[in-house]
């Protein structure tokens, strides 16, 4: 599941340097990929990281950013018996390294929810919210 939650981090993270690069205030000031995973994981909105508490994603800290460094390293989930034993075993810890490693591999300005900020819905949620959106937009 990290896998795939990671997969959709990466889309959200590439939708916000595609928003970023409109802005010409924006574009030299060393925004890279990094500084959005950096906002999710390290200084989300107040009401996105209430909201995931509401959800009971209590450590969505570790949660995400072991979803970006298995992603940093896999492009695909790998076949379960290609990984050693110990990776196995402890995921979790090669997960945070790769996040780590992710974060110091580009230098990026860090960011935070006072200057960035973003909503966060569930799938049926934000289908709800474009229905709605699309029953206004008709009258």
């Amino acid at each position: 599941m990290l896998f795939f939650l990671g997969k959709d981090v990466f889309r959200w993270i590439d939708q916000c340097i595609e928003w970023a690069d409109r802005f010409p205030e924006l574009k030299s000031s060393e925004l890279h990929p990094q500084s959005f995973a950096g906002l999710l994981t390290q200084s989300p909105p107040a009401e996105v990281r209430d909201k995931l508490i509401r959800w009971g994603v209590a450590d969505y800290v570790s949660i995400f950013s072991r979803a970006i460094g298995l992603n940093s390293l896999f492009t695909t989930p790998p076949a379960f018996d290609s990984l050693a034993e110990d990776f196995l075993r402890n995921y979790h810890r090669y997960a945070d390294f790769l996040y780590q490693c992710y974060m110091d591999s580009q230098p990026h300005r860090i960011i935070d929810s006072q200057n960035f900020r973003f909503q966060l819905y569930a799938s049926g949620e934000y289908s709800r919210l474009l229905e709605s959106e699309w029953g206004t937009s008709e009258n």
